[in-house]
């Protein structure tokens, strides 16, 4: 069984098992936490589309580390204005274990 979940402004694709990067997360490392928004559950031969979520669906997965990205440097110019601006961004991210699927 797969589920297509919302969070963070993005689609995962998850099973039972699964480790997914998200953005970062109120939960701490180790505390439980539940995506409520599932948008479809997949089976063998069955598929359940929401409208726009599944009811009662939910996926429940396990916070195992939250840090930080490698940094991204962005550099921007501006020809013949002597305009440069340098900086960087590390981006704030949750790993999360699935443990469950559960259906409504």
């Amino acid at each position: 069984m797969y589920a297509v979940i919302q969070t963070g402004g993005k689609q995962y694709r998850v099973a039972e098992g699964d480790t997914i990067e998200v953005e970062r997360l109120p939960e701490t490392v180790g505390q439980e936490v539940r995506f409520e928004e599932v948008l479809l559950l997949g089976k063998d031969d069955d598929t359940i589309v929401g409208k726009p979520t599944v009811p009662g669906a939910s996926v429940v997965g396990k916070v195992v580390f939250a840090g930080r990205a490698p940094k991204i440097i962005v550099y921007k110019i501006k020809r013949r204005k002597n305009v440069r601006k340098k900086s960087g961004h590390r981006q704030q991210f949750s790993r999360v274990q699935v443990q469950s699927i559960t259906v409504g």
